[in-house]
């Protein structure tokens, strides 16, 4: 049987693609929020080019045909790096999120997170899911090195958090949100996070991925900074940012942590460093987690793939240094 993901059209990104975001010091980060986001502090970037959309799957599938890539979640596992594990998840698959038939603990995220074997970004929601109509979408399943793999190939890099958040506010700088201070107005549709009922009814439109480019671009041009799907960067998560950084002088293109502290003290059985997502996703809910904004962050182990992370590049010459 022919890959069906084979059939989409899809070309790497050319120079149109990218958008001239101009250097500058900012306030990173947020006070006003959650723990993770503080303390807010200036920081300079230099100037960058930055993809206008995440990576979609045309653009994903373009990458695959010319490579012959296999992405994480669709290689075999190892039973040697999961001790313990049942047999039956020892298979390549994926996180899906599956919504919950009615109001549930928000407490509990395992409620609405589902081990999926067979998922990958050819088949978003497992076996019997494809991209067809979503070609436009962006691409998910995508583990930290399947984003970097792409990148590569097409001659680009991954952001780091400091670029990525810089370009996110679109010269607003201090913003809660990329179009502003003040939440959107009733009515209006301004970035693909949960509306309705989480995790269980979502309003007509939302709870699922969307084309890139359906919602209103920020300042710089720049679509889907907010909400859709969370997008890898380069720097390793360490909750304390700035532990290393003299208070006196403002960061000059700061990066993250170490890989060794990027681990998680409060789930020693996963010995998987995490690299820092930004921007929110779709399932970004007002009522459980407003991290739609520049300012939000989360840690994401690299090995992971899941139905609502992504990315988007920007120019090597202005994302110097290693991962």
């Amino acid at each position: 049987m022919s890959d069906p993901a084979a059939t989409i059209p899809g070309h790497a990104p050319k120079v149109e693609d990218l958008v001239r975001v101009p250097g500058g010091t900012f306030r990173m980060g947020s006070d006003d929020h959650y723990p993770e986001e503080g303390p807010a502090r200036n920081v300079t970037v230099g100037d960058l080019l930055v993809a206008r959309t995440p990576v979609t799957n045309a653009a994903y599938a373009a990458f695959v045909a010319a490579t012959g890539y296999t992405t994480v979640a669709e290689r075999p596992l190892d039973p040697a790096d999961f001790p313990g594990a049942p047999p039956e998840n020892l298979v390549p698959g994926s996180m899906v999120f599956v919504g919950t038939p009615g109001p549930v603990d928000l407490r509990h995220l395992s409620q609405w997170w589902a081990w999926t074997p067979g998922a990958s970004w050819r088949h978003p929601e497992g076996p019997g899911s494809g991209l067809e109509g979503r070609a436009d979408h962006p691409v998910v399943h995508v583990a930290f090195e399947d984003a970097e793999a792409y990148a590569a190939w097409a001659g680009l890099a991954l952001p780091t958090e400091a670029q990525w958040e810089h370009a996110a506010r679109g010269g607003l700088d201090g913003a809660a949100y990329t179009w502003g201070d003040e939440p959107e107005p009733p009515g209006q549709r301004l970035a693909n996070f949960w509306h309705g009922d989480f995790p269980w009814r979502a309003a007509p439109g939302y709870g699922r991925t969307s084309p890139v480019g359906s919602f209103p671009a920020n300042g710089y041009g720049l679509f889907d900074m907010a909400g859709n799907v969370w997008e890898w960067t380069r720097d390793w998560y360490v909750e304390r940012r700035w532990a290393e950084v003299s208070a006196c002088c403002v960061p000059q293109d700061p990066r993250g942590g170490s890989r060794e502290d990027s681990y998680d003290p409060a789930q020693p059985q996963f010995r998987v460093p995490r690299k820092v997502v930004k921007g929110g996703s779709f399932l970004c809910a007002d009522s459980y987690c407003r991290r739609y904004r520049p300012a939000a962050r989360r840690p994401q182990m690299v090995d992971t793939g899941m139905s609502h992370v992504g990315f988007r590049c920007v120019s090597p010459s202005r994302a110097h240094g290693g991962t």
